[in-house]
């Protein structure tokens, strides 16, 4: 049984230095600040998120399980934006289908985030990604479709391309 992710102080104040970092333009992998309105008040929220690439597409993907960027991406209909420093890409985040969203969720837990030094990568796996998911990193990709409902992915298209 995976265990619950919770947002503690650690996760708010990681989270606030590495958007500290991507908004004015540090490159950190393929990591980017996801901009989405909250889903009660309509106010921004930004939360930085890797941007998996696959194949010709890109991915979110919701390694911790159904957290409030995922509540609040699904309320404002997939509609956000992905910031790098100065740029800005306005996007739509399609979820995916449990069948589609299996294997993409299977490559991202197998290869890690890209341009993060695999030493780090295995680390931040197997402390920090492994402990809040049911499968591991011998899992069936049966299993990895079973888990998909638990941890959504979404495809990422610019604005008006879905």
């Amino acid at each position: 049984m995976p265990k619950e992710y919770r947002v503690g102080v650690y996760v708010r104040s990681n989270n606030a230095v590495i958007r500290s970092l991507i908004t004015p333009g540090v490159k950190i992998g393929t990591s980017a600040v996801l901009t989405v309105p909250g889903r009660k008040n309509g106010r921004p929220v930004d939360v930085p998120l890797v941007v998996f690439p696959h194949d010709t597409g890109r991915y979110l993907i919701a390694s911790y399980g159904i957290v409030n960027w995922v509540r609040n991406l699904r309320a404002a209909g997939g509609h956000a934006e992905l910031r790098r420093g100065r740029d800005t890409e306005k996007i739509t985040a399609i979820e995916l289908s449990d069948d589609e969203a299996g294997p993409i969720l299977r490559v991202s837990l197998l290869a890690g985030p890209p341009g993060i030094p695999r030493p780090m990568v295995r680390i931040f796996r197997r402390f920090f990604v492994l402990p809040y998911l049911d499968v591991d990193m011998n899992s069936s990709d049966e299993d990895f479709v079973r888990t998909a409902p638990h941890h959504p992915v979404f495809r990422v298209e610019p604005m008006g391309q879905s």
